[in-house]
């Protein structure tokens, strides 16, 4: 959807117009069982150049945020993303992890050596990977959880990541939001250094 904002406006107006009938037929009951969930950033639906181009769809889509965020309405056409703080990540965390041991060989021991604790230090190692922004972190932490660390405690009976792993971030596993977030790693070298003239 953000990408709209950037094309032809013909095309932008097309697109905002489709948008707005497949919302019209979905709540008809044309498509039965069908949650549409679109996301966008503010600029999308408050920008002129996003859904308030298109008045029909703008007021298909209003939703009142002025109001204190603990009390927003979670049936409303639009819901406000709190960003993730250490906490909600390590959660997040916690929920993918029992999910992962379910279907695993070796359930208890996962649990066991992916506990809370070692969830919110691997949080917090990401979170500080990217220069303390836990926000923009979740799916590396999800990445890394699973790829680099439930996978081996299934995989490998020996493995403790307490012990056999340690968290690395290479610029290509970040995408171009989280490498501008990135602490960068310490050069080897005086020549390492690359000098602005």
């Amino acid at each position: 959807m953000e990408t709209l904002q950037r094309v032809r406006s013909d095309a932008r107006d097309k697109a905002l117009n489709a948008l707005r009938q497949l919302i019209d037929e979905v709540h008809s009951g044309r498509f039965p069982g069908l949650y549409l969930v679109i996301t966008g950033t503010p600029a999308f639906y408050d920008g002129q150049q996003g859904v308030q181009r298109l008045a029909p769809l703008a007021q298909r889509l209003a939703t009142d945020f002025t109001t204190d965020p603990r009390f927003d309405n979670p049936r409303a056409v639009q819901i406000r993303l709190p960003g993730f703080t250490e906490e909600s990540l390590t959660g997040l965390g916690a929920t993918i992890r029992d999910l992962y041991a379910e279907g695993s060989r070796s359930p208890d021991r996962i649990k066991q050596l992916a506990d809370d604790a070692y969830l919110t230090d691997l949080a917090r190692a990401v979170g500080g990977a990217l220069g303390g922004k836990v926000g923009v972190a979740p799916r590396l932490y999800l990445k890394k959880l699973v790829g680099d660390v439930l996978d081996r405690i299934d995989q490998f009976p020996d493995f403790d990541p307490r012990t056999h792993y340690k968290l690395t971030v290479g610029s290509g596993d970040l995408t171009t939001t989280e490498r501008n977030f990135a602490v960068p790693a310490p050069a080897a070298s005086a020549d390492d250094l690359e000098l602005e003239l």
